[in-house]
């Protein structure tokens, strides 16, 4: 796999004079001055006493991350005696010194910054955390690549920044990638490294696809076999034609102790994860663990599969302790992950067990239909009135992929979010049409995935090579989207299948430069995009990717 990374790395590795000035994704606003802050002497971080103690661990976590990379030491000095917004800067900072100073103007948006370098003087005015966050991400992308990526290098002779003044705040509040761990299994240390990247970015919505047909990877304690069972099967690899399981016992989980720690690794850096259990669909791993209750057909053999494709094998519906399953489900989600998000899947259900079940036969006629796909949407609806019982702070709002639009959705309303993937435009605006959210992640060309060039070198994956890091960064979101539909919008997301991806270097080496791409048209404006400069600002970004010891 190394030779994989060298070969991305020198697809985009040139000097980085030629990018001194390159921030990805692109400022809304962005003026260039003459001459540079210079990290040297006396270095004095001034912020003012917020009530708000998250700001004081971005700041702490700043400091401790540049003396890291630079071993530069910045000295804090907490302004005790002023206000949360509109103290004097001037009065507050002391003479001969240089300093970085956070300034709270309560006006802007929660993400939103601006960032003023002088000589001798950076003022970093945020609302909110998240915004005092995405200022330090741009400042540190200001500095050489190792800066971000939290590693020293000892060949830089001077820490220093151009001077520039920044006005920022995202275009679309969602700006996701999701990661498919159910087929392969690839640990919280790799999660982390891919939340780095993320957040260098200022993606801040993290899919974590938990669940599938070859694998469940969460630990649920009401429901043990999900990971005695579920979280393992005998194969390594996912037999597709030619290619046939190999026989090798493979598998593994999270514990609730790893999922509360990269839960808290993601909230330090301003990403949310949004957990996806994928039921009653691509649900063969948690049939196999519970066939009793699970299976339309339990008198039957049930395995965790060992194939790629979508599997017949789906949860019985119609059966009131396989429903039951599902809340508490939810209820464990709910538990260790404190976001606002949980996905249920709801993609490539095939029908064809329910048809045969007679408990599903008899539901389907209480329920008046004669589609069996409504089936589906009565069991989503059951759990929607279960999440609503909730108290509020444990209330989550349901995400689904776009093929439960084809169902009678009419008695789920339009407090769901669709997460639009096939035919991703048309779906999208059908969903903001019933009054739904809606989330852009089109697979062509957002699955990154797919091969991303037609060369020799590219590693075995979907696709044909042609989801280049250009035809990702041409897609437009929301294009042509009437304006009184445009709020419906929450934003885009990035996906990785892994079907075909078994060493998370591959991960690595597909999601790069593209999920780049993708982040960009999240948070840029649209008149501010262009590929061609887009390309230029890349060419440093292999020091950041190879700084990451990936």
């Amino acid at each position: 796999m190394k030779k994989l990374l060298f070969v991305l790395f020198s697809l985009f590795a040139i000097s980085l004079q030629a990018q001194d000035i390159s921030i990805i994704p692109q400022p809304a606003e962005m003026v260039v001055a003459d001459g540079r802050f210079v990290l040297e002497g006396k270095v004095v971080v001034c912020y003012p006493v917020v009530k708000d103690k998250k700001v004081d661990a971005v700041i702490d976590r700043f400091v401790k991350e540049m003396k890291a990379a630079t071993d530069v030491k910045l000295a804090k000095d907490r302004l005790k005696k002023t206000e949360m917004a509109g103290f004097d800067v001037k009065k507050s900072v002391k003479k001969g010194d240089a300093h970085i100073v956070f300034i709270v103007d309560e006006k802007m948006g929660e993400e939103a910054y601006k960032l003023d370098v002088k000589p001798g003087r950076v003022d970093v005015t945020a609302a909110a955390p998240a915004g005092f966050f995405y200022a330090l991400q741009t400042f540190k992308q200001l500095l050489p690549r190792n800066v971000m990526a939290g590693v020293p290098d000892e060949s830089v002779e001077e820490w220093s920044v151009p001077c520039v003044t920044i006005k920022d705040e995202p275009r679309f509040g969602w700006r996701g990638f999701m990661l498919d761990e159910g087929r392969h299994f690839y640990g919280k240390e790799e999660v982390k490294k891919i939340i780095d990247v993320m957040a260098a970015y200022k993606m801040n919505r993290f899919h974590w696809h938990l669940t599938e047909d070859q694998g469940w990877r969460i630990e649920i304690k009401k429901y043990p076999k999900l990971t005695e069972v579920g979280a393992w099967r005998d194969s390594k690899v996912i037999g597709w034609g030619d290619v046939k399981p190999d026989g090798i016992r493979y598998g593994g989980f999270y514990t609730r102790k790893d999922i509360k720690e990269v839960v808290e690794y993601a909230k330090e850096r301003f990403v949310e994860i949004i957990p996806e259990v994928d039921i009653p669909g691509h649900s063969q791993a948690a049939v196999a663990s519970y066939p009793e209750f699970l299976a339309c057909d339990p008198e039957n053999p049930h395995e965790v599969w060992l194939w790629q494709g979508v599997s017949g094998d789906v949860i019985n519906v119609a059966n009131p302790k396989a429903v039951q399953f599902a809340k508490d489900i939810i209820d464990e989600l709910t538990e260790l992950f404190p976001f606002g998000y949980i996905h249920l899947g709801g993609d490539e259900c095939p029908t064809h067990k329910w048809e045969k079940n007679s408990e599903c036969q008899a539901l389907l006629k209480e329920i008046g239909s004669t589609n069996y796909r409504d089936l589906q949407i009565h069991f989503y609806k059951q759990l929607m009135e279960h999440v609503a019982q909730k108290p509020v702070e444990k209330q989550r709002k349901l995400v689904f992929w776009n093929e439960v639009l084809h169902g009678n959705t009419a008695p789920l309303g339009s407090d769901i979010t669709i997460m639009a993937w096939i035919g991703a435009d048309g779906a999208a605006l059908d969903a903001a049409k019933r009054g739904m959210t809606t989330i852009l992640s089109p697979q062509i060309p957002y699955y990154i995935n797919r091969k991303q060039s037609k060369l020799s070198t590219e590693p075995v994956s979907q696709g044909h090579g042609d989801e280049t890091v250009e035809r990702v960064y041409s897609y437009k979101p929301m294009n042509n989207v009437p304006a009184e539909l445009q709020q419906q919008y929450l934003g885009v997301q990035a996906n990785f299948w892994t079907e075909w991806v078994v060493e998370p270097s591959v991960v690595q080496y597909l999601m790069l430069p593209r999920l780049a791409a993708v982040a960009e048209a999240g948070w840029t404006p649209d008149v501010k995009r262009d590929y061609n400069d887009f390309l230029k600002r890349l060419q440093g970004e292999a020091g950041l990717w190879k700084a990451c010891v990936w």
